[in-house]
């Protein structure tokens, strides 16, 4: 028998505005795709720079200061593009989120803040304000070292079950959980197999900023693995994908999502210290002077560069283009004047920085479109669900959480 009542009204009112919301997002994305797929770090120019001159002209005309303060406010960001694409003040509105109300949280002990670095302690207590408080188990899936478990177990004295592959974080986990004197048992296992599917019976699953991959198997087994409830921060979208993303609800409108594609849902660095920011330059600048020469060598194309070894990057300039050219067999000439490279590398930094700013406008829109796709999905599997964030994007730009109970 269908439920009826106050409480299936809401149930409808929210799936109905998930859906609403998720189709609107794809409407707008699809519209505008021009500018965001083509990464101006893989491209000379984006096709949309031909035919927007007044656009391309205004990005790159823009100073320093102004790039910074548009690149680190979104908001404003979209406010200033507008001039030149009307249509993206709609993105306002279709990212903006209420803040879940979560619990007051107790005191808490305070050898707790002393064994998760600041940021990542600010992450963890704002999660753990939104499950619950009740004595139902809990599963903490992709656990690290098990911070969010142990912090739950301390708070309301239930026993919590950590999930996590690798031995070296399940170590530290329950060395710091016998440390804390709670009831919280570690688990080795991969997420993504048969025998991790199985804890989640009955379980409260909370999963805080499992990558890809791991937070979509929970999901796409929602239906079927008979959890009490899931709490879940999702992340790195790209992984486990295998360059391509298929869509979790049954009904949702077809996005054609590529690795760049999904990488640009996260590729925000607000959180970001300023010498990982300087470090985070340096790098961007020697790729990019490295493509240069390469493209001045072998002639322009597009080709992905792989992913670089940090070693590559700790000595000189020099030295990470002949690795680099190595790798890719590329002849470099016998004599390269590596200063004139470089200074290519960092004007084209600053041309990509610019470009980005369009590309970037429609970031937060493709995470929530995402998010909203796994709303979506929980909806089908018969779990009510809410969406919003769960804390300041000065603590982390992955805020977004959904909330899932049967």
């Amino acid at each position: 028998m269908p439920s009826s009542g106050p409480f299936s009204a809401v149930r409808r009112s929210l799936d109905h505005a998930h859906r609403k919301r998720l189709t609107e997002l794809h409407s707008v994305l699809t519209t505008h795709q021009e500018f965001w797929r083509p990464a101006p770090f893989r491209v000379r120019r984006p096709d949309w720079c031909a035919h927007r001159p007044d656009l391309t002209e205004a990005v790159l005309a823009l100073d320093e200061p102004t790039l910074d303060r548009l690149t680190d406010d979104p908001d404003l960001s979209r406010r200033w593009l507008a001039r030149w694409l009307p249509d993206i003040t709609t993105l306002t509105h279709l990212v903006t989120l209420p803040p879940l109300a979560g619990r007051d949280l107790p005191s808490t002990d305070p050898r707790l803040c002393r064994t998760i670095p600041g940021r990542k302690y600010e992450q963890v207590k704002a999660f753990a304000a939104q499950v619950p408080a009740s004595h139902t188990p809990v599963l903490d899936w992709c656990a690290g070292k098990g911070h969010l478990g142990r912090l739950l177990a301390h708070l309301d004295r239930r026993p919590v079950q950590s999930l996590e592959i690798d031995a070296e974080l399940a170590e530290s986990a329950a060395r710091l959980a016998t440390r804390m004197g709670v009831d919280q048992t570690i688990i080795r296992a991969d997420a993504r197999s048969e025998a991790a599917h199985r804890h989640v019976t009955g379980r409260a699953v909370v999963a805080l900023h499992a990558c890809g991959e791991l937070h979509r198997s929970l999901v796409r087994r929602a239906r079927r693995a008979g959890a009490h409830s899931y709490s879940i921060a999702p992340c790195c979208y790209h992984v486990g994908t295998g360059g391509s993303y298929q869509s979790l609800a049954g009904h949702a409108p077809t996005l054609p999502l590529d690795t760049d594609a999904l990488r640009l849902a996260t590729t925000e660095t607000v959180t970001a210290p300023p010498h990982d920011r300087a470090r985070l330059a340096r790098d961007q600048t020697w790729k990019l002077g490295f493509i240069a020469l390469r493209d001045c060598v072998e002639g322009e194309a597009v080709r992905r560069l792989r992913p670089v070894p940090a070693r590559w990057l700790s000595g000189d300039f020099s030295s990470f283009c002949r690795a680099l050219a190595d790798r890719e067999g590329v002849n470099l000439p016998a004599s390269v004047d590596w200063a004139y490279w470089l200074a290519v590398g960092g004007r084209r930094r600053d041309e990509v920085r610019r470009l980005e700013l369009v590309r970037h406008a429609f970031r937060r829109p493709l995470e929530l479109w995402l998010v909203m796709d796994l709303a979506a999905a929980l909806e089908e599997a018969g779990f009510d669900v809410r969406v919003g964030s769960f804390c300041d994007r000065s603590h982390t730009p992955r805020n977004l959480m959904l909330q899932a109970q049967r």
